[in-house]
């Protein structure tokens, strides 16, 4: 199926065959590419790209920290996704929006400032291949021993390919050591985040997240506090301990492509209920706002027309 896939690259359509760059380009060697993912729902009107402005403004604001310069107004680049996902002919899925240095490069610096941007379309199968997300049972996670990226080190509100080498070995670590999922603290040991998702723990009805200056910048992070807040379901981001693990009721991930994935263990810890009350109220309002069953929210979904 994928061989029959639209691919937008470099300002054209193209198969996916022909969507192709040199190993020897900078991007490949030094990890420099950028990119977003980003989900489309089945609604009554047809699909509709979730938050579509947000992804590209984060997208352009990791071009802006990288020095990079974009071929394309957002604008411009708004209209590339959702020309593609219509070709597609897919109802609903994840899209990948890459920012990248195709030229040959041996240097450090690469050899320009201007990127191209190409754009994949998925359905969700297709981008978890033989595994299955737990849609009704949750999963199990342990403390990873590696810590997430210092800011001091690295712009880690810039999605850059070369940063989610950090996530990937805690997620290798959680699996070696038999978990699902890693939770990674920062350098000052406090809970920051997992491999590539949010992490929300929920205590006497208060849902808790780490505060933004180690963590990435997430927009299912920020929906899920902006949607819990409407329900009236009292929210706080601060610094969390190792010890919140134990404290809490509930423990969930968020992300793109899950957007709350239940955690019912914690290295021994089993948790009482899962999902718990405030998940299960979250995830289902979630599934009626990306469904455009929510009026409330409908500004958030950018029809494919």
């Amino acid at each position: 199926m994928l061989n029959e896939r639209v691919v937008y690259l470099g300002g054209e359509y193209c198969s996916w065959n022909e969507a192709n760059v040199h190993i020897m380009s900078h991007s490949f060697g030094r990890g420099s590419a950028i990119f977003e993912v980003i989900g489309f729902h089945e609604t009554q009107a047809g699909p509709a790209v979730f938050r579509l402005d947000e992804y590209v403004s984060r997208f352009r604001k990791s071009a802006a920290l990288l020095e990079m310069e974009l071929p394309l107004t957002k604008e411009e680049l708004q209209e590339a996704i959702l020309q593609t996902v219509k070709r597609s002919g897919l109802r609903s899925g994840l899209i990948k929006l890459f920012g990248f240095y195709p030229d040959i490069s041996f240097a450090i610096l690469p050899p320009q400032k201007r990127i191209q941007v190409a754009v994949f379309v998925f359905t969700k199968e297709e981008t978890l291949g033989n595994r299955r997300e737990p849609e009704n049972h949750s999963v199990t996670a342990c403390v990873s021993r590696w810590r997430r990226l210092d800011p001091d080190t690295v712009p880690i509100e810039a999605k850059v390919a070369a940063n989610y080498v950090n996530g990937m070995v805690a997620r290798q670590e959680s699996r070696t050591k038999g978990y699902d999922y890693a939770i990674m603290q920062d350098t000052q040991g406090f809970i920051a985040e997992g491999g590539t998702e949010s992490l929300f723990l929920v205590r006497e009805g208060v849902l808790m997240t780490p505060t933004l200056g180690t963590i990435l910048h997430s927009i299912t992070r920020k929906t899920l506090l902006e949607v819990a807040e409407t329900m009236g379901i009292k929210t706080s981001t601060g610094r969390l301990n190792r010890g919140a693990l134990d404290e809490a009721e509930e423990i969930f991930f968020s992300g793109t492509s899950a957007k709350l994935l239940p955690v019912g263990k914690v290295e021994a810890r089993i948790l009482k209920e899962t999902p718990g009350p405030v998940t299960r109220k979250l995830s289902a309002r979630i599934e009626e706002i990306t469904a455009g069953r929510d009026s409330q929210f409908k500004r958030w979904l950018f029809p494919v027309a």
